[in-house]
């Protein structure tokens, strides 16, 4: 049986232009929007995958909290902010880290200048009180005591409870969330409960050439085209290498060559080498030979290798006292 969820309409009083909100007698001062382009460039079917996850087709309906999974840099936030813009709704990023606290998802007490506690909402509870969109980014840095505190939330419940400022806070039906998790290692692993909650999982992998071409066209339309080139096809053989380099490093290192370039106009730096040391400087020595470096990766990773057992520490593989070497071996 599912568990009853307080009324939006009962418990908010108030939600006014100077983004105070009254909850059960309490004064809860929200977060701004997030104010910025949101144009996503190709890769359109996680887009539409993403829009559709928000949609409810019933009075009854509920919106799914999808958990949008890829390497660091591939756009994974633009993406839920190409979509909040598309839906027209405010939009709210809350960034997750390892320090991230229950009450820091929440509300916060604030000492004002009189004396007098001020409640401050996150840009979770911002984005439940006003229906906008919440995007929680890096999502999986977070412990799991903090996500049991969003686990009403993501459910059929949809609401939190603030132990410090005493209020329940049900979520606006125009509310939307989405969760960004990166593939990483430096990451919690985030319990089944929670992740059975963010469903369904979509991918945002690399973009093919001419969308990658796009990409650093619109965030650097003052760069060169040769240069342009130069950074898209170092990019396109990353990805062909399985490396992790992103359309953000591209920009990055654009943003760099070109600051160095302009930087004497009374001796310019030849373009290439502007490059080359840019792509150095900002990726590293190891950027320099992609061959070499997807090699020494895919060792680290043991490649195709048998695992080593215990024995292998102290036997060759074809010594006759290696307990596992197998007898067939002799003949």
């Amino acid at each position: 049986m599912s568990s009853p969820k307080p009324s939006s309409s009962e418990s908010v009083q108030s939600a006014s232009r100077d983004s105070v909100a009254t909850l059960d007698g309490v004064e809860l001062k929200l977060a701004h929007p997030y104010q910025a382009p949101g144009e996503w460039i190709g890769q359109g079917e996680v887009l539409k995958q993403l829009l559709a996850c928000w949609i409810t087709v019933d009075e009854t309906d509920l919106p799914l909290t999808p958990r949008l999974l890829g390497s660091p840099g591939v756009g994974k936030t633009q993406l839920a902010i190409a979509a909040a813009k598309q839906q027209g709704l405010p939009l709210y990023i809350y960034q997750c880290t390892a320090d991230t606290r229950p009450e820091d998802l929440l509300i916060t007490p604030v000492l004002s200048r009189g004396g007098d506690i001020a409640y401050h909402a996150s840009p979770l509870v911002s984005a439940m009180i006003t229906g906008g969109v919440c995007v929680l980014d890096e999502g999986n840095r977070m412990n799991e005591k903090s996500w049991a505190s969003l686990a009403p939330l993501f459910d059929n419940r949809r609401y939190v409870e603030s132990i410090v400022a005493g209020i329940t806070i049900p979520a606006s039906p125009d509310f939307r969330a989405a969760v960004t998790m990166n593939q990483d290692e430096s990451t919690f692993e985030i319990p089944d409960y929670i992740m059975s909650r963010l469903q369904p999982t979509l991918r945002v992998g690399f973009p093919n050439k001419q969308d990658e071409m796009a990409i650093l066209q619109y965030h650097l339309p003052f760069a060169e085209p040769e240069m342009l080139a130069l950074t898209v096809d170092f990019l396109q053989h990353s990805h062909e290498l399985k490396l992790d380099f992103s359309p953000r490093d591209g920009i990055n290192l654009l943003r760099f060559a070109i600051k160095r370039l302009a930087q004497d106009p009374d001796h310019p730096v030849a373009q290439e080498d502007a490059w080359q040391e840019a792509l150095e400087k900002c990726l590293g020595d190891e950027a320099l030979d992609l061959e070499s470096l997807a090699e020494r990766r895919q060792r680290t990773l043991g490649g195709d290798s048998v695992p080593l057992g215990l024995a292998d520490l102290f036997f060759d593989p074809d010594d006759p006292l290696h307990p596992d070497r197998d007898e067939d071996d002799d003949d």
